[in-house]
């Protein structure tokens, strides 16, 4: 656990959530167009289908397992956020869903489809890079393109990302979980948009956390 005051945790915490509440605005338009689940679900869906277990079940499960590998082979990943962004999600995403759910649906027309499926990745990876610069704890599934990436060194994050995601697809996929166009996209544009708005979400940390 880092050393910090509860004001320092709670400042961290609340760009944590402000970011994770932006990621799952990202999340949803991706899944209210239609075009695919994004990687991880893929994957989730796939050990689902496989096991016989609720989509819901299996990713709790995964999640926690991941967390606990973490916590077991690596020092200083997980913290507080990474409990909130597993629970939060989900919540979020109803929230997002409900209030979005009737203009943003698979009966738009595709070019719009395609628009919010590419919007969702942009927007997903802005505040995904937000909840990791906030230093305050990510989702396990997250937390591997991070780890991966500060041991490797040689790489960076938008190519260790891609390939995470790359895996997670063909994993889901072998297993026979759902790839869509959306996927694809979701491939190809979360890890570099991530690296691009890494600096700008770790300034927006760093004027929030001066003097603090």
């Amino acid at each position: 656990m880092k050393h910090r005051s509860l004001g320092q945790w709670g400042i961290r915490l609340a760009l944590l959530l402000l970011g994770l509440t932006i990621a799952h605005l990202g999340v949803t338009l991706f899944l209210q167009s239609g075009l695919g689940s994004d990687p991880f679900s893929v994957l989730i869906q796939g050990i689902s289908l496989r096991v016989g277990l609720s989509f819901g079940t299996v990713h709790v499960i995964a999640l926690c397992a991941l967390a606990v590998a973490m916590l077991l082979t690596t020092r200083g990943y997980v913290l507080p956020g990474t409990v909130v962004c597993a629970f939060c999600g989900g919540p979020i995403i109803d929230g997002f869903t409900a209030l979005l759910g009737g203009f943003v649906n698979p009966a738009m027309a595709m070019p719009l489809r395609l628009v919010c499926s590419a919007a969702g990745c942009v927007i997903l990876a802005a505040g995904m890079s937000l909840v990791i610069r906030s230093d305050a704890g990510t989702g396990p599934n997250d937390l591997v393109a991070v780890i991966l990436t500060d041991k490797l060194k040689k790489f960076q994050f938008r190519w260790v990302r891609m390939a995470c995601d790359g895996a997670f697809v063909l994993v889901g996929f072998l297993l026979g979980g759902t790839v869509g166009l959306g996927t694809v996209l979701a491939v190809a544009l979360v890890g570099p948009a991530a690296q691009l708005a890494m600096p700008v979400s770790q300034r927006v940390v760093d004027r929030c956390t001066a003097g603090r």
